[in-house]
């Protein structure tokens, strides 16, 4: 295993990623011990237990006032991808805007019309409780989740506003059903979503399922994860989704190969891709290095120059048809055909490409059947390089050097 670089505190890993590493229990246990493989399996255990969690919690006030004029979703990171999952589920003919604000505090016009759900896994995030008590002064209504008696409980309760408490078993990278249930239930008493228990239901099963697949004890030619991990290994990534709700999981992909694995990725819609960065099928990473590769060298190998050369890998990700509004702006044919010249460009290029697509009836459970293996896929991908998908230095350096 290569040496820490540079004398960063705990940095560890190494470089080439060791398939053998993913087929050995005992080394996956010994690089992951504080458990994000446990923490990423238990997606549909959060999804109910958030669900009775919530069903406790008094959201009847929101109804008061009625439809908002608009709702924002505050936090960072992980809390701010609830807000665009939110703003999918709530589809293009929303009653009212859903805008995910990342900064501290609240949007300037923000005012008594609107509804402000400030989220926070930790109960602490500055952010939200930014977002809190700004909602709060300027008389919107306001709704709290996460961490039972925290900061972020305290601020929403003197605000005499609904918290929804979501107990730290996990990062909240590893949370992500666990802070969208909320949302969408108190989405659904705004009138925003039709969400029922049977989509929630339907959805932490469909999540179990993938997590039995994904097991860690199931070898690499059998585990979906695995395999798109090795893949994966060693490559820029780029992953793209052919409509809103495969989009919100490409860029919830980024979001885990960045911070389990360590990996830089592009992501984004394929309409994005289209207005410039499917370019980069063309350029040094693709269709340049791709001309001059061997179709029979080690993947995991090196050049002859004895360096590892890194090679774009696109992960497509395609909704599965089903399109519940016939007026979406991109209707399924347009995300279809562009989903086939994706394919078609990567192949012709020589640019390995892998293909993920939705199954199940409600846009929740397609949204999770293509969240689930990828998140797994990122914490094996960081086992394979013998990180330890848990511990991040660069982010606890980061709070020590800007934090008072």
């Amino acid at each position: 295993m290569d040496s820490p670089v540079g004398g960063a505190a705990g940095l560890r890993g190494q470089r080439v990623a060791d398939e053998a590493l993913l087929d050995n229990q005992d080394a996956m246990a010994e690089n992951d011990p504080g458990g994000m493989l446990r923490m990423t399996a238990s997606a549909g255990a959060q999804v109910r237990e958030s669900a009775a969690l919530a069903a406790e919690a008094n959201l009847s006030a929101l109804e008061d006032d009625g439809l908002p004029r608009a709702v924002v979703i505050a936090g960072a990171g992980t809390a701010a991808r609830t807000g665009e999952i939110l703003a999918m589920a709530a589809g293009p003919r929303s009653r009212a805007p859903v805008i995910a604000h990342r900064s501290a505090g609240v949007p300037g016009w923000v005012g008594a019309a609107d509804v402000v759900i400030a989220i926070s896994a930790s109960g602490h995030s500055p952010e939200a409780l930014a977002a809190a008590d700004a909602a709060a002064r300027r008389g919107a209504r306001l709704v709290g989740i996460g961490a039972p008696d925290s900061e972020l409980q305290s601020v929403v309760e003197r605000a005499r506003a609904p918290f929804i408490p979501v107990p730290r078993r996990a990062p909240a990278r590893a949370s992500l059903w666990a802070l969208t249930v909320p949302v969408l239930l108190a989405a659904r008493t705004l009138g925003l979503v039709k969400v029922n228990e049977a989509d929630f239901a339907e959805t932490a099963t469909r999540l179990d399922a993938d997590a039995e697949r994904c097991r860690p004890s199931a070898e690499s030619f059998v585990n979906p994860a695995k395999s798109l991990a090795l893949g994966l290994a060693g490559s820029v990534p780029i992953v793209w989704g052919s409509s809103p709700l495969a989009t919100v999981a490409a860029r919830r992909f980024a979001d885990t190969l960045s911070a389990n694995a360590r990996y830089p990725v592009v992501a984004g819609a394929l309409g994005e891709a289209g207005r410039g960065r499917v370019g980069l099928l063309d350029g040094v990473f693709g269709g340049l290095v791709e001309s001059d590769r061997d179709i029979f060298a080690d993947p995991f190998g090196d050049d002859e120059d004895g360096e590892q050369s890194s090679r774009l890998r696109v992960v497509l990700l395609r909704d599965g048809g089903l399109n519940a509004d016939d007026d979406t702006d991109e209707p399924f044919a347009v995300e279809e055909r562009r989903a086939d010249a994706i394919q078609t460009l990567a192949e012709r290029r020589g640019v390995r490409c892998d293909v993920l697509t939705a199954e199940g009836g409600s846009s929740l459970e397609r949204l999770a059947s293509l969240v689930a293996v990828p998140d797994f896929a990122s914490v094996y991908l960081a086992l394979a390089h013998g990180l330890d998908p848990m511990a991040v230095p660069a982010v606890s350096e980061m709070k020590e050097l800007s934090n008072p």
